[in-house]
């Protein structure tokens, strides 16, 4: 949305769209309409978004506009429910089944017209052309209708007013057989292509729309089932193994295994226990849980997941706003030479069945469905391939703009670490232990809260050590802790520390990263702990597939260089730059855009936020600050690195694939228009270029979504 209005945006459903470039014209008219502030329609999930001042007040209109373009669309208000996503529309038999009868009979007419048009014997000719009629009737009285429809109100550019215009043309030229079989043709490929867009759709939609119906309340000693809507913070539920999390969760009692791949495709198991936080969508595989609801379902991630995928289809990428534009000029330029090709060389060569007939292929070949279809759908495809992956992209924007990345920087600290303090090493001197040493440090520390001494108590305790109080403590900023424990004085600090109260001690370590802890027992060095961020298990193999497809690679961190240049060497990364306050970082990335081109930012904290923004392309780990996934263009559930190059990979092919698909259907049309000037091309050519070529090119689209397991290896 622009984000010179900030209101919030309704939803609604366009009950029946059926037409992509209908929808396209439908939300060019809507954004006309006074009091409008923004208006989108995604054909891809037949949704209206939009910002007004009275949106209710408009709604008359907005209805007279859809239907005025496609007469049996209903605008209704969107169901928030998750039964609403999965329940099905109840029709009629013949509304669940006409379409497909309608197809059978009007091919039997025609077959039965053709076989006794090329009968050996001689039979009235009035009987095949009766029979091709009542085809043509049975399979285009609906067309025709609608064509009708559309002539009173001024809209001659329209598929069902080509086809009416070209089927009747051939019908007074003689050509009987071939209109209703070209009638037949247009109404199997629109039957087609519909069945394969929705198959698409639903795909997409059941696979991102994770969230609950009902849950398991308890109340006392019984359970009750509820709409998911009505639990909320505070209530107790309760999973059994083989359910789904219902809702952003603390578990209060049990213990199990997650399967967490809907959220963050990650295929191993989770071990989660009691005082754990668990995430809607993730399945329980084997203990029953009781759990304490955090978030209600409107701010579970289950809903944050859909709405991030329905808003990101409505979010259109540049090459999706050009077709659209495209279409607007192109079938009234097509139309315009199909009329001089049926008068000009008629005029001159008298031949007016010839050039008709040509004209009339013009007129098929015109309609821009196949255009104005494949692009959007190619994008919410890649969309969907990406949230099987743990990869939500917020925009079609976003996506198409990180296919030209040519530089990713990242943040050290939650990016390409874990982000969690972990003892590394326990070095100790003179007559100390290990386990002394340890436990020393972390009797000194245990009332700290700094993230380094909070880790030294953690590993003391999970080696279950013994900790003593100290008699006194004393806490030096900047420098450490100096404590008594009966007639034994303790440091336990860095080397300024050491320094102050004249303790001898080896010089740091430089062959790796993170902080040293050094202690002294009585004025006597007695060892040193080791302490750093873990690097994740993927940042290395994530980081060589960029470097080796020639994506620059940065690390802008606020550490120190010793420990950047640490963290740098092991995973790969090209350029460092450390010691960087949140508005230096910014300025160093609009540097790095200058020196290579278009940067992808990828981040987890508060302090990322404006860096987030000011990249063409920011990225948020999932477990980062809320402020840095809001501001980002694209979160990775996963949190994991590899997903840098997996959204490239998917960037790319959806790319690519909707390239393929603009050049397709374009060169199938100037191809059957350039045989058709030469009397090469039939009618029924024509069709397969409007009808043929658009299932086609919906079929190229969703093809990413059985092959996006190609992102998990390379880019």
């Amino acid at each position: 949305m622009p984000s010179a209005y900030k209101g919030k945006a309704r939803i609604f459903l366009l009950e029946n769209l059926g037409c992509a470039h209908c929808a396209a014209q439908m939300e060019e008219k809507i954004q006309k309409l006074p009091g409008v502030h923004f208006a989108d329609i995604t054909y891809t999930t037949r949704q209206l978004r939009i910002a007004a001042d009275d949106t209710q007040a408009l709604i008359p209109k907005i209805t007279e506009i859809c239907t005025s373009i496609e007469p049996d669309v209903k605008v209704v208000a969107k169901d928030p429910r998750p039964s609403a996503v999965h329940a099905k529309e109840s029709k009629s038999f013949w509304q669940a089944h006409g379409e497909l009868i309608t197809l059978i009979a009007g091919a039997v007419l025609f077959l039965a017209g053709e076989v006794l048009s090329h009968l050996p014997v001689s039979l009235p000719g009035g009987i095949s052309l009766a029979l091709f009629l009542a085809a043509y009737l049975c399979l285009g009285f609906d067309v025709l209708k609608t064509a009708v429809k559309n002539l009173f109100k001024g809209r001659i550019f329209d598929e069902n007013f080509l086809m009416s215009i070209a089927t009747i043309g051939a019908f007074l030229i003689g050509e009987y057989g071939e209109a209703a079989g070209v009638m037949l043709f247009y109404r199997i490929g629109e039957f087609f292509e519909e069945k394969a867009v929705e198959r698409s759709r639903a795909q997409i939609m059941d696979a991102v729309d994770l969230r609950p119906e009902t849950v398991l309340l308890i109340d006392g000693n019984a359970t009750e089932e509820i709409p998911a809507e009505n639990a909320r913070p505070g209530d107790l539920v309760l999973v059994r193994p083989g359910d789904r999390i219902p809702l952003d969760s603390r578990i209060v009692n049990g213990s199990s295994q997650l399967d967490t791949s809907a959220i963050t495709g990650e295929p191993v198991p989770v071990t989660v226990k009691p005082g754990d936080s668990v995430s809607s969508g993730c399945v329980n595989l084997n203990g029953t849980l009781t759990l304490s609801v955090e978030k209600p379902l409107e701010d579970s991630l289950v809903s944050r997941i859909l709405d991030a995928v329905e808003n990101a289809a409505a979010s259109k990428p540049k090459m999706d706003r050009f077709i659209t534009r495209f279409s607007r000029y192109y079938t009234p330029i097509v139309l315009l030479i199909a009329l001089a090709t049926a008068v000009i060389p008629s005029l001159v060569t008298g031949d007016w069945s010839h050039w008709v007939y040509t004209a009339l292929t013009f007129l098929v070949i015109s309609c821009p469905c196949a255009l104005v279809l494949s692009v959007p759908l190619a994008f919410f495809s890649g969309i969907g391939a990406g949230s099987k992956l743990g990869i939500l992209f917020k925009g079609g924007a976003s996506l198409e703009m990180l296919k030209d990345v040519k530089a990713v920087i990242m943040d050290k600290t939650g990016t390409i670490t874990q982000g969690n303090f972990l003892v590394q090493q326990v070095l100790p001197a003179g007559s100390e232990d290990s386990d002394s040493l340890l436990a020393l440090t972390a009797s000194c520390e245990q009332n700290s809260s700094h993230p380094i001494a909070v880790s030294i108590v953690k590993a003391a305790r999970e080696r279950q050590l013994a900790l003593d109080k100290p008699d006194e403590l004393e806490e030096i900023a900047g420098h450490g802790i100096r404590a008594v424990f009966g007639s034994d004085t303790v440091l336990c600090g860095n080397r300024k520390l050491m320094d102050r109260f004249g303790v001898a001690f080896p010089e740091p370590s430089s062959d790796g990263f993170g902080s040293e802890v050094f202690v002294a027992k009585n004025g006597t060095y007695s060892g040193t702990i080791r302490i750093s961020d873990t690097i994740k298990a993927d940042a290395k193999d994530a980081i060589t597939q960029l470097n080796v497809r020639n994506i620059t690679t940065v690390m802008l961190t606020g550490d120190s260089e010793n420990n950047a240049n640490a963290v740098a060497k092991q995973v790969g990364v090209q350029k460092v730059f450390a010691r960087l306050l949140p508005q230096e970082k910014l300025s160093r990335l609009q540097q790095i855009r200058r020196e290579y081109g278009s940067v992808m930012f990828v981040g987890d904290g508060i302090n990322d936020a404006p860096v987030l923004a000011g990249a063409d392309v920011g990225a948020a780990m999932g477990s980062g600050a809320d402020a840095a996934i809001e501001a980002a263009d694209v979160v990775f559930m996963t949190s994991s690195v590899e997903a840098i190059p997996q959204a490239l990979a998917i960037s790319r092919a959806t790319g690519a694939i909707a390239m393929q698909n603009v050049i397709f259907a374009l060169g199938i049309k100037i191809i059957v228009m350039i045989l058709g000037l030469f009397g090469f091309a039939s009618m029924w050519l024509a069709v397969f270029a409007d009808s043929g070529v658009a299932m086609l090119c919906v079929l190229n689209a969703i093809r990413i979504l059985y092959t996006s397991s190609f992102a998990k290896k390379s880019l």
